[in-house]
């Protein structure tokens, strides 16, 4: 089977939406606030939200990244660069699960407020402080907000040899993820959690997520063309969608949930995430299909100075969705402490978007600094004559 792999250079697209996702996953980790009300990809108009597409991307991604080198490089040097990618996302979810635990910790005592402990789950560790951090050490424990980078974490892990496999056929590899997929759902595997319980995104269901968007990156999409352009797509991916819509909305409104036929609304649960049930798996495929004919690689759009920011988001996504969690949490101090009116939601969530973006914009403005060449002194002849070294360049 050809390999056909997306041409070389970024896809604005991943980066704007993978900004868009770290936005409505910020937005979303801050309770009881009325903007998350009014996002589209927060699961409340529809099956699947922010997390579904954080995991799709990151599987293009990783394909899109590596298979190339792969093929061109082999296999133990792919595998090296990805577990030396997977070591930093490993210690950047170590440090933020640290001071995390220790953020929520000082504020619940400092204000006497025993509500943070509960609500983010770590009244736990402040009773049982090293048991607490040796399992989040081994990714068995994690408060709330913070289960998305251990999944990212062992799905990384296990991308060599899922990279390998799709080069090999990329269909049987789909294949064998969807029937991990369901005989996961049938036999209720899932990793153990702390205290008890499996992991809220479970990584035998969420995989297929994550495989399908690697698939999609090796030329998934490219079979999928004809699809992606019919009308068929249009009729039925937008009932679909309009169809999730409603019973999202009525899952929330008893009153318009009797206007369905008994049981069907209670059938969806827009709010069930560990198991990953077929029809979020195929809400966020649908929309991802149709995003796809609509938005093509190289839209001029992208290049609009509106997308930037999101744009940037992307782009330093691991650093962007860290944060996040530590500006959720202050969102949700700020809401208990000082006040919780609309207005101030509204100015909490949206000051927390111009701070990731100006964190985004630094970092990447940081990083082209650390690249560029340094400029040659010319040397000086006076120095030369008194024995001196030569003056230090310029960068």
């Amino acid at each position: 089977m050809e390999v056909i792999l997306p041409p070389k250079g970024r896809d604005l697209r991943l980066d704007l939406f993978r900004g868009l996702a770290n936005w409505v996953i910020f937005i979303g980790h801050i309770p009881n606030n009325v903007v998350a009300l009014l996002l589209l990809g927060t699961g409340r108009y529809g099956f699947s939200d922010g997390a579904d597409m954080f995991v799709f991307i990151s599987g293009y991604t990783v394909a899109f990244a590596f298979a190339r080198m792969m093929m061109d490089r082999g296999m133990v040097i792919t595998a090296t660069r990805i577990i030396k990618r997977t070591w930093q996302i490993y210690v950047a979810h170590v440090l933020l699960f640290v001071i995390y635990l220790v953020e929520i910790g000082y504020f619940g005592q400092k204000f006497g407020e025993a509500e943070y402990a509960n609500t983010f789950n770590v009244q736990i560790f402040l009773d049982h402080p090293a048991e607490v951090l040796f399992e989040g050490l081994i990714l068995k424990f994690k408060p709330v907000n913070m289960d998305v980078l251990p999944l990212y974490i062992v799905l990384m892990l296990a991308s060599p040899l899922l990279l390998r496999a799709m080069l090999r056929s990329r269909n049987i590899t789909l294949l064998a993820s969807i029937a991990l997929y369901f005989a996961a759902r049938q036999f209720g595997w899932n990793l153990p959690s702390y205290p008890a319980g499996g992991w809220y995104f479970n990584p035998f269901t969420w995989q297929l997520l994550y495989v399908t968007g690697a698939w999609f990156a090796v030329g998934g999409a490219v079979d999928l063309l004809p699809f992606i352009r019919s009308r068929a797509l249009l009729v039925l991916g937008v009932g679909y969608l309009v169809f999730a819509f409603l019973i999202a909305v009525a899952s929330r409104h008893p009153d318009l949930a009797q206007l369905f036929p008994a049981g069907l609304v209670s059938h969806f649960n827009p709010a069930e995430k560990p198991s990953l049930p077929p029809y979020r798996f195929l809400h966020f495929i649908v929309i991802a299909l149709l995003l796809v004919r609509l938005i093509p690689r190289g839209w001029p759009g992208l290049e609009w100075r509106m997308f930037r920011p999101a744009i940037l988001c992307g782009q330093r996504s691991l650093e962007v969705f860290c944060v996040g969690i530590f500006l959720s949490f202050a969102g949700h101090f700020v809401l208990l402490e000082v006040s919780d009116t609309i207005w101030m939601q509204i100015v909490v969530s949206v000051v927390g978007v111009v701070l990731l973006s100006l964190l985004a914009w630094y970092r990447s403005w940081s990083m082209q600094q650390e690249k560029a060449p340094r400029l040659a002194i010319p040397p000086d002849p006076a120095r030369s004559e008194a024995g001196l070294p030569p003056a230090a360049a310029r960068s």
